[in-house]
């Protein structure tokens, strides 16, 4: 687990793949004060800990804590969750309609689009 509060923030950034200037941008500062957080050697970190979790897509606890969580799926993954849910709420035909429907589209989109 990450000791501080600079290491969980400097972590969590590069999982999301975002540069300090990227993370500076979404929060409101400068690059040299994401630097500073991520290096402990800023007090400024607390007035900003709701904006930088929101960027991070990660709770405040985790940041302050390390609290374990379960990362944002994104965009993609919510997607897949929607038609997830959208499946269960039809009918077993409708399911079979919708597989069939899903199969073709995968064959005409190639190798890429059938996950091959």
């Amino acid at each position: 687990m990450l000791d501080t509060v600079g290491a969980r923030i400097r972590a969590a950034r590069q999982s999301r793949g975002l540069t300090q200037a990227d993370l500076a941008a979404a929060v409101g500062v400068s690059r040299s004060a994401v630097a500073q957080w991520e290096t402990e050697r800023s007090g400024q970190v607390s007035g900003n800990l709701t904006r930088i979790a929101s960027a991070l897509h990660v709770p405040v606890a985790h940041l302050l804590q390390g609290d374990a969580f379960a990362p944002d799926p994104g965009p993609e993954h919510a997607t897949e969750l929607a038609l997830l849910r959208l499946y269960r709420a039809c009918t077993e035909e409708d399911r079979a309609l919708l597989l069939r429907t899903a199969v073709r589209l995968a064959r005409m989109a190639g190798p890429e689009g059938a996950g091959e």
